[in-house]
């Protein structure tokens, strides 16, 4: 959990300290890639550290990973100049693109199934939580203490968790042996690199037309020409190209980069608003700023329960973007007249169309691919997300770097002095004449950057309407809230399959679920009943006095009534006969019931399917349902 709070808060925590960095640094046309540099970094390397967890350990490789994000983070606090920043934030997110996706996949190798589900709760909800806090704690330490200390609260976080993993985790000996992408990967990141360059600089730093920007142009033309060709050809590419033919996979990809670029546009670019136009601290603008993550996260959870129930969702991300255009719109209306409050309720309307969003994609594209690209599908929309975020926040930060300097060559006072006029301190500096103007600017030359975003958000409205609706299994399935916000991730088909059919067993009410089994199986048992057989089936040595400290010797009573246990010489009590054969009818019956819910996916026909769905009826069969824990208490 620590070392998921350290990859999530990185990904907010800096919105809040740009404006204090520019002024100490200046270079405010460079802005965006303090955020950039890490989110493209991350976002390359994410696919190759479960390929890498895979071959050498998830141990070594997530410590790896946590010590080059923490040599990153102390060379972030100790930068002195623009330049050293954006290079040392990269170095941070390589070892942050790590953190995450090694750590699910550690979950998933050292903790049982049936549990498997709740640690993933906790692990959502860190996310949650720290994208909401972001912000706000990034603010505060700018305010109390130093930009810096956004970097330096990594060190002992991330030390602690080091010293855990090192002495508690163990990661099993066995290993797959997958074939790493290499040039895929290499070209997956000159690509996206000569993009974000081609955005960021084009048309401000360098005109469109100069050497530097059609050699970016025709670098990136290249790399997506030698990416699909290499793609073609690898054994275990990084996105296999058929899926591109599959529309809902098509659809969902486009409107998760669009999703990505408006999120991280707005968290990055808002702070700046509030601390030059509006003169609100750092503290104030992060607290500003969390409508917006609180209003993912309400409807995250509402439209969430809703599929749930109805197992429908096409309807919540044509409404979500609707909803997400006019938020939008409305931020591309604040000046410098605007009230205090207008922003942080933009932000609320941004943010509910966001959350109605985010979980229904990959959920979307789970359900209308086949079981053999069911892994790379799932990774492969969220990392389109993460590219629109690192894409989104260039593009953003060159239309705003050109408005404003086109805004103050026109309109600003010959020979008048500009110093670090891009936070509150600096502002004060300005004479009020000079000021005025250049609050105007800069107001001016952040409307486009949400009016564009709000365009492009109509793109994806429109894209939406082309969703297909594939009804989902029993109206069961949604993401989590960790899932929703989540960086890409590596994981096979099986294993995405498992967290399916693990999450919707520990989610539904099991003291139900058991007496439908029992009577799908003909088996005339009480859920308790079931549960204390299971125990004793799978473990011959226990007895009811072992578990629960006695208190289920007469759920054991009823069963030795019934036949099901026996007395032994000695006087231990042991599973009969029937007692067996009526647990193997439980388990089937079970079975059939997580079989049903993946059929969408023909798990029949697949014998490492067929194989995790065995040990998981088994698994899951042997859980305390809610009210036995309840009657037991």
């Amino acid at each position: 959990m620590l070392v998921m709070l350290l990859a999530s808060l990185d990904q907010t925590i800096v919105s809040t300290a740009l404006p204090t960095i520019v002024g100490e640094f200046g270079g405010l046309e460079h802005l965006s890639w303090i955020v950039t540099a890490y989110m493209l970094a991350t976002t390359i390397v994410t696919p190759l550290y479960g390929k890498l967890g895979d071959l050498f350990g998830r141990k070594i490789v997530l410590q790896g990973a946590i010590l080059l994000f923490l040599a990153g983070s102390a060379l972030c606090g100790l930068s002195r100049s623009m330049g050293e920043l954006i290079a040392f934030r990269a170095i941070q997110g390589l070892g942050g693109g790590g953190l995450m996706v090694t750590t699910m996949a550690a979950i998933a190798d050292i903790i049982p199934p049936r549990d498997r589900g709740r640690y993933q709760g906790f692990f959502g909800g860190v996310f949650g939580v720290s994208t909401v806090l972001g912000p706000l704690i990034g603010g505060f330490f700018v305010e109390h203490l130093n930009w810096r200390w956004i970097f330096y609260i990594n060190l002992p976080l991330g030390l602690v968790a080091l010293s855990v993993i090192a002495i508690a985790f163990t990661s099993p000996a066995e290993r797959r042996r997958p074939a790493i992408d290499v040039a895929g990967a290499a070209l997956m990141a000159v690509l996206l690199t000569a993009l974000v360059l081609f955005t960021s600089l084009g048309g401000h730093t360098y005109p469109w037309n100069s050497p530097m920007i059609l050699g970016l142009a025709a670098l990136a033309l290249a790399a997506l020409v030698g990416f699909i060709m290499v793609e073609q050809r690898a054994s275990e590419p990084i996105l296999p190209l058929p899926l591109f033919t599959n529309p809902t996979f098509l659809v969902a990809c486009a409107v998760g980069f669009i999703v990505g670029l408006a999120m991280f546009g707005s968290v990055t670019y808002m702070p700046i608003y509030l601390q030059v136009v509006k003169g609100v601290s750092p503290s104030t603008a992060g607290l500003q700023l969390t409508p917006m993550m609180g209003g993912v996260l309400v409807t995250s959870i509402v439209s969430g329960q809703i599929i749930s129930r109805i197992g429908r969702y096409r309807l919540f991300p044509i409404i979500g973007t609707a909803v997400m255009t006019i938020g939008l719109g409305l931020l591309s209306t604040l000046g410098t007249t605007s009230s205090l409050w207008a922003a942080p309720a933009y932000m609320l309307v941004l943010g509910l169309g966001l959350g109605m969003v985010m979980q229904v994609l990959v959920m979307a594209v789970q359900n209308a691919v086949d079981y053999r690209n069911l892994g790379v599908a799932t990774s492969g929309t969220t990392l389109f997300r993460s590219t629109g975020g690192s894409v989104g926040v260039s593009l953003f930060g060159a239309i705003f770097a050109a408005n404003l300097a086109s805004g103050l060559a026109s309109r600003m006072p010959a020979g008048a002095v500009l110093p670090n006029a891009s936070n509150a301190a600096g502002m004060a500096a300005l004479t009020p004449a000079v000021r005025s103007v250049y609050l105007e600017v800069f107001t001016a030359a952040l409307q486009p950057v949400f009016l564009s975003a709000a365009v492009i958000a109509a793109f994806a409205f429109l894209l939406t309407w082309f969703l297909k609706e594939v009804p989902l299994q029993g109206g069961e399935r949604s993401e989590t809230i960790g899932e929703s916000f989540a960086m890409p991730h590596d994981a096979t088909s099986l294993e995405e399959l498992e967290q399916i059919v693990t999450r919707l067993g520990l989610r539904e009410h099991r003291w139900e679920t058991y007496r439908r089994i029992a009577e799908q199986a003909n088996v005339s048992l009480a859920p308790d009943e079931i549960w204390l057989l299971a125990q004793l089936c799978r473990d011959a040595d226990r007895s009811p006095k072992d578990l629960a400290d006695g208190e289920l010797e007469p759920i054991a009573s009823r069963l030795i009534d019934r036949g099901l246990l026996t007395y032994e010489g000695d006087g231990k009590m042991v599973v009969s006969k029937a007692g067996l054969q009526t647990f193997e009818q439980v388990v089937a019956g079970y079975r059939a019931r997580l079989a049903e819910i993946l059929k969408r996916w023909s798990p029949e026909d697949h014998d490492e399917v067929r194989a995790m769905l065995n040990g998981l009826a088994r698994e899951l069969v042997a859980e305390l349902p809610a009210s036995s824990r309840a009657a037991i208490s």
